[in-house]
């Protein structure tokens, strides 16, 4: 097995709980990816592998309440502040100094809040589908109904994840479909709570002071993660570049094209 194709489960505990992660690949040039909303880190493996193919270390995270992390049932552990928290601590746990932070979706918000608590350990952002101030009301009608699922009718949620389980393994959009479906009724209500009613995203006062390089890759024709947010990000911030994806899911399903975006921003910050 060649450098780049090593692959490597470990885990930390932060503030009591532990969080899963991978990497793929070894080096000094290293890139932290995070997933969406009730996703896990398997979703970024084909980006990640990629990567590690071009010669970066590559790292992907299970945030709290996701895959093989622990999932308390507090809604207060459950923030984008404290999601950018647990991507410093896999760094410090890893003792790595600084790195590129990428995610999608609720990752991409957590990239950004890594982007304003700690600059001086980001070399860049990759930042897909972010959900701002456009997306709000859509992803409260998108979530609600599943918090109120959890919390008042939790068997629905349980029936569904011992559904889930029955699927055979093996293919990588199955199992991450059977990753997502696969929720615990009171984590799945705490983590929704905390997230839906906290701090979505950095303000845009605060946004315009996120200094790292960032790419910002937006869509069109999905109400959860707007055109006009990604766009008004890319505008935002100080130093940023902007890619359109075709489609929400261009990245998972024909990835050539943006995943070279990808890796020509991320090499870039690697230069001297």
């Amino acid at each position: 097995m060649t450098p780049h194709q090593l692959e490597l489960a470990g885990s930390f505990t932060f503030e009591g709980h532990r969080l899963a992660y991978t990497e793929y690949g070894q080096g000094d040039r290293v890139v932290v990816l995070t997933h969406g909303i009730m996703f896990t880190r398997r979703m970024h493996a084909p980006l990640a592998r990629r990567l590690a193919a071009e010669g970066f270390r590559t790292i992907t995270l299970d945030l709290l309440g996701h895959g093989e992390s622990d999932r308390p049932t507090e809604s207060w552990r459950y923030s984008m502040p404290a999601f950018g928290l647990q991507v410093l601590a896999l760094l410090d746990h890893l003792e790595i100094d600084r790195a590129v932070v990428g995610g999608t979706s609720l990752g991409a918000n957590v990239a950004l809040e890594v982007g304003v608590v700690a600059p001086e350990r980001t070399r860049g952002l990759v930042v897909e589908m972010p959900v701002l101030d456009n997306a709000i009301v859509a992803g409260l009608l998108t979530f609600a109904p599943l918090l109120f699922a959890a919390r008042f009718l939790p068997f629905t949620v349980a029936g569904v994840a011992g559904l889930a389980g029955l699927v055979p393994h093996g293919s990588q959009w199955v199992d991450v479909v059977t990753d997502t479906l696969e929720q615990r009724p009171a984590s799945m209500a705490a983590l929704l709570h905390g997230v839906l009613f906290g701090r979505i995203a950095p303000p845009k006062a605060v946004r315009r002071t996120i200094s790292p390089p960032a790419l910002v890759i937006g869509h069109q024709r999905d109400p959860i993660h707007p055109f006009g947010d990604a766009d008004t990000l890319a505008a935002d911030l100080p130093d940023a570049e902007f890619a359109q994806a075709r489609s929400p899911v261009e990245l998972r399903f024909d990835p050539d094209r943006l995943t070279e975006v990808i890796v020509d921003f991320v090499r870039r910050r690697y230069e001297p």
